[in-house]
């Protein structure tokens, strides 16, 4: 029934998708619509909730960045909550830094820079850490630690800081990973 009354159709497809039908009778319209969003476009992260992230690594690790997320009630484009990997795996997309390639680029040394800075091995340096005897600070769930630069070498004799008084970053869930 449609054939006895279309002349024909053209389809232009650009940023809209234009398409002008020529009746038989001669009579010519035009619709113009949006083009419709590809699969990926359709399952992305949210630009307000990727910059809510990139805010957060400045601080934390991925995943401590999905716990926040999480609480804040914000969810991956599919619909799903936060976890390490996911945040991970936004970071890759949106060409986002991790914490460690931020706090690295901040000038922190890893522990084997530190270690050769301060001419003793990195066991020895973990223990300063867990001592408190170093500033540090824990960079990702790998239990990976960077250090502060410009540290003066602790004496062995020197007695430990208040490893009380330290904050929350300095807490090792590795088992005590350099």
């Amino acid at each position: 029934m449609l054939a006895l009354l279309v002349e024909d159709v053209t389809l232009l497809k650009q940023r809209q998708v234009t398409a002008h039908v020529r009746f038989r009778g001669g009579a010519t319209t035009t619709l113009t619509l949006p083009r419709p969003l590809t699969a990926w476009e359709l399952r992305a992260t949210s630009p307000e909730t990727r910059q809510q992230m990139n805010a957060l690594l400045d601080e934390y690790t991925d995943a401590q960045v999905a716990a926040i997320l999480n609480e804040r009630g914000l969810r991956t484009g599919a619909g799903e909550a936060f976890d390490a990997g996911r945040v991970q795996w936004v970071r890759f997309s949106a060409r986002l830094t991790s914490l460690k390639e931020r706090l690295l680029a901040a000038g922190m040394l890893t522990g084997t820079q530190i270690a050769a800075q301060l001419g003793v091995r990195r066991t020895t340096i973990g223990r300063w850490r867990r001592e408190g005897r170093l500033e540090a600070r824990i960079c990702n769930e790998m239990g990976q630690w960077l250090y502060a630069p410009g540290q003066p070498r602790p004496s062995d004799h020197s007695a430990p800081r208040d490893t009380a008084a330290l904050g929350a970053q300095d807490i090792s869930r590795a088992g005590g990973a350099v």
